[in-house]
């Protein structure tokens, strides 16, 4: 004779059983993740649309260890970076203002010098003229 058993209810395990938020947030940015995904609109057989998605999550360390760090060098995300944008500004409007200056005093100056000959006869035809 066997006696019935009693079923037990237990929880299902998951993975993140007993696991903080923060916990699997760790996980996550140590590990890294990436999520990658395609959207097309389509009319009939043209498409008329396509998007695509990449998206990875991972921590600074990490995201450097795989050879990624572009905002490092990005100039919206660097002091230094706006610095050198700003000054480089300032002196493009400066060569702008200097050169505006010297094609002003151009016209001024060039009819006074007298202009070289263009080509060795004439040079010779120049000299024999002042003979």
């Amino acid at each position: 004779m066997t006696t019935p058993t009693k079923s037990i209810q237990r929880p299902m395990p998951t993975a993140t059983q007993g696991s903080t938020l923060a916990d699997v947030l760790e996980r996550v940015l140590d590990k890294g993740i990436v999520i990658a995904g395609d959207i097309s609109v389509s009319v009939a057989t043209t498409e008329l649309l396509t998007i695509r998605i990449r998206l990875l999550i991972s921590s600074v360390d990490k995201a450097r260890e795989m050879g990624i760090n572009w905002w490092e060098n990005n100039p919206h995300y660097s002091a230094q970076s706006r610095e050198l944008l700003e000054a480089n500004r300032a002196l493009m409007e400066r060569v702008e203002s200097l050169e505006t200056e010297l094609k002003a005093l151009r016209p001024a100056v060039s009819p006074s010098l007298p202009k070289p000959p263009a080509t060795p006869a004439e040079t010779l035809k120049s000299l024999l003229q002042d003979l």
